[in-house]
Order: structure tokens, then C-alpha cells, then sequence
């Protein structure tokens, strides 16, 4: 007759449960495995040229986010219809978070969907980070002998035709040089309106002279700040880094105007919605991958040292902005059709 002996019993329950312990793991540990993403490079797309602030920043934020999201990531340009094509490019991809949108996102997307035929919506996009939002500087070339807001608006109201002026297309400052036509009263074929794909050539237009007038985002002007003569800053405070320049409704004062302030150009990442619901895990990643690199005091001294914007505002307030912006454009931006 065998005798019961609990030392041996407890050692046989014991390998049970370190048995069943382990068969439990072995399918968690190869699930893990088998989600762990990203497996390959990304892509950022950029709406517009090489050069401008949309590109740059794009370009800035995937040289050391690749640290953060372990693949590297690469970055395409896709420039046309002021942005349209590369958010149309973008929503075309699989919705597996390989390909993302990493552009000015506002106030391109809104002009494209209320202005421009776009076959999407804001709510097809999950907007992840709006790294650079700036302000618009109303600039003149140092050739055409501008030198203030009222001069701009005489010169432009009593030379039909004579005067030109760079803006992006479907940005921030081509919706403000329009509102600046209307409330001055001027019509708007008296001024050539010159859009570019990307800020970099509307800037290089301006400084050597092709245009006489530019309206583009105020911190990427200043590599030019030599060639123009700043007029006004589109805002309602003072800019840091142009100080001394006027606010626009108080350089307007002087000829008896006034126009509604529209927000500036916002730059950073967005994806599909539709990835952002398919794998809120891989969404979760990408944001905390940005988000970190936003933390990384390299990736700040780097941005700092070539003039870019360093906000992180996170999917939340990013996409209050961008809606915000959009609301703007809906009502003025028919103004752009006429």
C-alpha cells in the first residue's frame, strides 16, 4: 500500500501549475510578437515642395522620431492643389499606419473640402500633433518702395493690374489677401495673386523681386527678412521675432480699415481615421513615439537652431484648432472663388 506523503504532492501541484502557467504564456508571448509594429519603414507625405516650412518640418521630425518608432522613415513629396493630392494619397493607403500625412493640415485641408472639390471631410482624418502654427507677415519686396500697410493698399487700389503678390495656394495668407481686397474695397483683379506650391518659392519671389507683395507665415520669412519690408503681422498680439512690426488692424488704421484675423498655418502629422479606429494600438504608438521626440532635448535644439516650430499640442487640441480654422474658412473663404 502506498503511504501519502504531502511534500511530493505538493511538488506534483506545484509542476501543474508551473505547466499550466507556461502553456498559458507561450500564445501571449508569440501574440505579442506577432503584433509588434511597426515591422517596416513609414512614410511621411508632404503636400507640398521641397524647401518650404511644411517640408522641412516633416523632414525634421522624421530624422529623430525614427529613434523613437524603431523603423526609419522616409518622406515624400506629393506637392499640388494645395495639399489635395497628398491627403488624397494619403487616404488611398491601406489604413495600417505605414503611410502618414505630415503637411501644413490647416487651413489646407479646409480649403480643399469647401473650396476645391475635395472628395473628403475632416472627419476622414485623425490629426496627431500641430507642431508649427505661425502667424502671416504682410511683406514687400525692398523694390517696390512700400513701406506701410496704407502705401500697400493705395498703391494696389490706384495701379489696377501693376502690382503682384505670393501667396501659397489655399493657405492662410492667400484667405487673407482676399479678405484684405474686401474690406479695402478693392477688386480683386486689380492685384495678381501668384500662388506657389510651397512657402520656400512664394518667399524667393518676394526677395528677388518677382512679386512686390508676399503674405506667408511670419517665422518662416525670416531667412529673407533682408529683401522685404515687413508691413504688418497677421495677429491680434505682437509676434516674437518681429518686433516693431505692427499688428495688421493697427497698421490699417491709418487708411481707415479693418479686417477679421485669420489664423495661421498649422504643420504637423495626421493619419487616416480609419487607421485611428482599425488599430488604436498602433495609433497609441505613433503618438507616443511623436510625443517623446517632442521631449528629446536634441530634436528642440534642433528645431530652435533652424526656426521651426516645437508645440506639442497632442490629438485633442490639434484637432480643436483645426476645426476652429476650418469654422473661419467657412465663412470667408468663398471670398477665394470670386
Amino acid at each position: 500500500m502506498t503511504q501519502w506523503n504531502p511534500a511530493v504532492t505538493r511538488r506534483a501541484g506545484m509542476a501543474l501549475l508551473l505547466s499550466a502557467a507556461a502553456a498559458m504564456t507561450m500564445p501571449t508571448q508569440a501574440l505579442a510578437q506577432a503584433e509588434a509594429w511597426p515591422e517596416r519603414p513609414i512614410t511621411f507625405v508632404v503636400g507640398f515642395g521641397v524647401g518650404g516650412s511644411a517640408d522641412r518640418t516633416a523632414r525634421a521630425l522624421a530624422q529623430f522620431m525614427t529613434e523613437e518608432i524603431g523603423q526609419p522613415i522616409t518622406v515624400v513629396n506629393r506637392d499640388g492643389a494645395g495639399g489635395q493630392l497628398a491627403a488624397t494619397y494619403v487616404l488611398a493607403q491601406p489604413n495600417d499606419g505605414y503611410t502618414l500625412l505630415a503637411t501644413a493640415i490647416s487651413p489646407y485641408l479646409a480649403n480643399s473640402i469647401l473650396n476645391t472639390g475635395a472628395e473628403y471631410t475632416l472627419d476622414d482624418f485623425a490629426f496627431i500633433n500641430g507642431q508649427w502654427s505661425d502667424h502671416d507677415l504682410i511683406a514687400a519686396s525692398t523694390s517696390s518702395g512700400i513701406g506701410s500697410m496704407a502705401e500697400m493698399i493705395a498703391a494696389i487700389r490706384d495701379n489696377p493690374g501693376e502690382h503682384s503678390v505670393s501667396v501659397v495656394t489655399g493657405s492662410a495668407g492667400e484667405l487673407s489677401t482676399y479678405i484684405l481686397l474686401d474690406a479695402a474695397g478693392i477688386p480683386f483683379e486689380n492685384l495678381n495673386i501668384v500662388t506657389y506650391e510651397s512657402g520656400g518659392a512664394a518667399r524667393a519671389a518676394a526677395a528677388g523681386g518677382q512679386v512686390d507683395f508676399t503674405i506667408l507665415g511670419a517665422e518662416g520669412s525670416d531667412a529673407i527678412r533682408d529683401m522685404i519690408t515687413p508691413l504688418a503681422v497677421v495677429a491680434e498680439e505682437p509676434l516674437e521675432g518681429w518686433e516693431g512690426v505692427p499688428v495688421v488692424n493697427d497698421a490699417l488704421a491709418e487708411a481707415g480699415l479693418e479686417m477679421p484675423v485669420v489664423s495661421g498655418s498649422i504643420r504637423g502629422l495626421a493619419a487616416s481615421a480609419a487607421f485611428r479606429g482599425e488599430h488604436p494600438d498602433r495609433w497609441e504608438t505613433v503618438v507616443l513615439a511623436y510625443e517623446r521626440t517632442m521631449q528629446n532635448p536634441e530634436f528642440l535644439a534642433f528645431l530652435e537652431e533652424n526656426e521651426i516650430g516645437a508645440d506639442w499640442l497632442g490629438p485633442e487640441r490639434t484637432t480643436e484648432r483645426v476645426r476652429t480654422n476650418y469654422e473661419i474658412l467657412e465663412r470667408f473663404g468663398h471670398l477665394m472663388q470670386q
